[in-house]
């Protein structure tokens, strides 16, 4: 069956029992404005002070357990906690009930630093993380001193294993091949009660994952997926091995081959500064829309 893809929504979630996941940002670490980027994709956003794309990171909401959880701490959580806690149901906590990373790289994890004594003093924010992620939060400041001051409660969780977080959301973690300098990545596998999604924000190319990226695709309804660079012309200043990743035209090349209703659940995330489908009327953005793809929207809710 072909998942309905959303438009963005402005109002709360009017949804009280169901579950929803929110697009809380598209953009690449180290966002929109880049720093030190004198081009045009970031020479309007300097002149202005301002960017309303922030970094990659999704939401979930589960109304009926009057729970939800957060995605990656990025260096905008503290507006992307906000959004998520105003798009679910009323609440006056302004934590999310977990925090789930997925590698030790500024944009997925940094955000952390904004419930330590310097700004939040969070109490006990579960934050789940893989072996080596959870060790170097231990063992490095200033992470160490969220884990000593009990801002932050560490969950260890395992490659592959289901992580309950309600009676209507399960998690599971997918070991992915990226630049593991701190510590493994990892995508999620995300479980509701009537859709699931995968997201992979970070991976260095298709073929080098054990798994079958079009088989993945082809088991859940929505896939938001690593779309860093369009293609190598917008990265000729910088060194492609040391920063991989599949660009559009290769996911697109792969996906060639999937029938509309499967290329309609690949919504293209983590985008670079320098990505063309930041720009709605660019030729590239077209073409993606034209190939049968999305690209991913903040502020987007779907349903789960």
């Amino acid at each position: 069956m072909s998942p309905e893809l959303p438009s963005v929504q402005s109002e709360p979630v009017s949804d009280t029992i169901g579950i929803s996941l929110m697009v809380l940002g598209t953009v690449q670490d180290a966002g929109l404005p880049h720093i030190g980027c004198r081009k045009a994709c970031c020479r309007d956003f300097f002149r202005t002070g301002r960017s309303k794309h922030m970094v990659v990171s999704l939401g979930l909401i589960d109304h009926g357990n009057r729970k939800k959880f957060l995605l990656e701490a990025t260096p905008d959580m503290s507006a992307q906690i906000k959004d998520l806690k105003e798009s679910g149901f009323a609440s006056e906590q302004e934590t999310p009930d977990g925090i789930f990373l997925t590698h030790a790289h500024i944009g997925h994890y940094a955000g952390l630093m904004y419930l330590g004594k310097e700004a939040l003093g969070a109490k006990g924010v579960p934050v789940y993380a893989m072996p080596r992620m959870k060790k170097f939060l231990e063992t490095n400041g200033p992470w160490s001193q969220l884990v000593s001051d009990e801002n932050i409660a560490l969950q260890e969780i395992a490659a592959e294993d289901t992580v309950s977080l309600t009676p209507q959301i399960q998690m599971i973690p997918l070991l992915v091949p990226h630049r593991d300098e701190f510590s493994e990545t990892v995508g999620y596998k995300i479980l509701g009660p009537n859709k699931s999604v995968l997201f992979i924000p970070d991976i260095n190319k298709w073929d080098l994952w054990e798994r079958d990226i079009v088989q993945e695709i082809r088991d859940v309804d929505y896939a938001f997926i690593d779309a860093t660079f369009y293609d190598a012309a917008e990265i000729n200043h910088r060194d492609i091995s040391e920063i991989p990743h599949p660009f559009v035209v290769e996911s697109m090349a792969i996906f060639d081959d999937l029938p509309a209703r499967e290329k309609q659940k690949i919504q293209f995330i983590h985008l670079n500064h320098t990505n063309p489908l930041h720009n709605e009327e660019s030729v590239q953005y077209q073409e993606v829309l034209k190939q049968g793809y999305g690209v991913a929207k903040q502020g987007a809710i779907y349903g789960l």
